[in-house]
């Protein structure tokens, strides 16, 4: 995570198709996210930002799509929270 314009860019890698979605641990430096939908007509890109703003308790307007919108590596800007609270919010989440 970096901080960016007042709030955090966060890279995330995404694994669609999954049976039980939601936040899979670490991925190269990314967040590893499964998604149940698949990557048609961005149905998998607004589960991503609603797993995220879910995870983040944070408004699903707080989090965008900036990069990454065609590929399972993603970036996505969190307004509002920055990479210190971001990271404590994840925490609980990533846990093993």
């Amino acid at each position: 995570m970096v901080p960016e314009g007042g709030g955090s860019l966060l890279r995330v890698h995404v694994r669609p198709g999954a049976t039980r979605p939601g936040l899979a641990g670490l991925h190269g430096g990314a967040l590893a996210l499964r998604v149940a939908a698949r990557p048609v007509d961005g149905a998998a890109n607004r589960e991503v930002l609603a797993v995220i703003a879910a995870a983040l308790e944070v408004a699903r307007s707080a989090v965008e799509l900036v990069a990454g919108s065609r590929g399972r590596d993603k970036r996505v800007r969190i307004h509002g929270l920055d990479p210190a609270a971001v990271a404590r919010r994840l925490a609980p989440h990533l846990r093993v």
